[in-house]
């Protein structure tokens, strides 16, 4: 899929709420990307601090770096979002991408079920996920 119909197809339905657009676009690169259980939550109603996670797994190394850089392209170039900040890029295990509002945990699988941020944040919505090709 290319980046604008990404851009486009998550317009359409968070006009109201940019930071939800953000999300939803990351989630959805990651997903073009082959990322794996893929989860955004909603955590407006517990911190002032941000309003969404987005969470996904990758394989590998190289697959983690492509679904960041791939996320970076999107929220950047197409939504003129900047990244704040990145951790974890070069080790890989769990690279984190913050843009303001929205942040990003990509992490391997062994690193994901270890920290399990979606039970630590356990009390945040879900944002249902349209039913987009390759999602699980």
């Amino acid at each position: 899929m290319e980046t604008t119909s990404i851009v486009s197809e998550t317009a359409a339905a968070t006009d109201a709420n940019p930071s939800l657009q953000l999300a939803l676009a990351a989630a959805r690169t990651a997903a073009d990307n082959r990322g794996r259980d893929i989860v955004v939550l909603d955590m407006r109603a517990l911190t002032p601090i941000f309003d969404y996670f987005v969470i996904a797994t990758g394989n590998s190394r190289r697959q983690l770096h492509a679904i960041s850089e791939e996320i970076d392209h999107t929220l950047e170039d197409e939504l003129g979002d900047r990244r704040m900040s990145i951790e974890g890029y070069r080790e890989s295990r769990w690279i984190v991408l913050d843009y303001g509002s929205v942040i990003v945990h990509l992490f391997d699988e062994e690193t994901r079920d270890y920290y399990a941020l979606e039970q630590l944040w356990s009390q945040a919505e879900r944002v249902p996920l349209p039913e987009w090709p390759g999602l699980e």
